[in-house]
């Protein structure tokens, strides 16, 4: 069974994006580099952020994400992004309207559900859980075995939490990986269970 991983670009001070969404410079990092992350053209990083970044992805099956960034996101117009075989989106509503059900997007009531069907659709590769109040559900539950954070160098003052409405203490080791990108510090932290 592959590990459970939250993860997401973060501000200095712990968000995600601010209250409207706007992930404002976060992920300025992602196109300010001079090597491809993939084969979009439009994402080039530094070379220490490709070297960090790019065998992550590939070992990712499956992404969790809450309903309110599918909607954001008008589900990635029915392609999962970065190349992820699957999403798993938590939800206590059905798949839009006129949504192809054919699409790689299977959509569950609950945390519990969306672990569930993300191990059975990953196998032994990467659940990736997006952080947010959906990933901070997931921490809570005691399910996530890696918390990875690529910190821009910004301060947002208030926002979408990283961590959601986590409201207990939880230990991490580490960090066992610390990369200084173009713009940007990845960290991993390991979850203490």
């Amino acid at each position: 069974m592959g590990k459970v991983v939250m993860n997401a670009s973060v501000s200095v001070d712990g968000f995600i994006a601010a209250e409207n969404d706007d992930p404002g410079p976060l992920f300025d990092w992602l196109v300010n580099g001079d090597v491809p992350l993939d084969d979009s053209g439009v994402l080039k990083v530094s070379q220490a952020s490709h070297d960090h970044i790019r065998p992550y992805w590939d070992q990712i099956g499956v992404t969790i994400a809450g309903r309110h960034v599918f909607d954001i996101t008008d589900g990635w117009d029915g392609k999962p992004p970065s190349g992820i075989d699957h999403v798993v989106v938590v939800t206590h509503r059905p798949a839009p309207e006129g949504w192809d059900p054919e699409a790689p997007f299977h959509f569950v009531d609950g945390v519990e559900a969306a672990v569930a069907k993300a191990r059975e659709l990953a196998g032994d590769r990467i659940v990736e859980v997006a952080a947010g109040d959906v990933g901070g559900q997931m921490l809570a539950a005691g399910v996530v075995d890696e918390v990875r954070m690529d910190i821009a160098p910004v301060v947002f003052g208030s926002g979408k939490r990283y961590f959601g409405s986590v409201d207990a203490q939880h230990l991490l080791d580490g960090p066992d990986v610390v990369i200084q990108g173009n713009r940007v510090l990845h960290l991993r932290y390991r979850v203490r269970h």
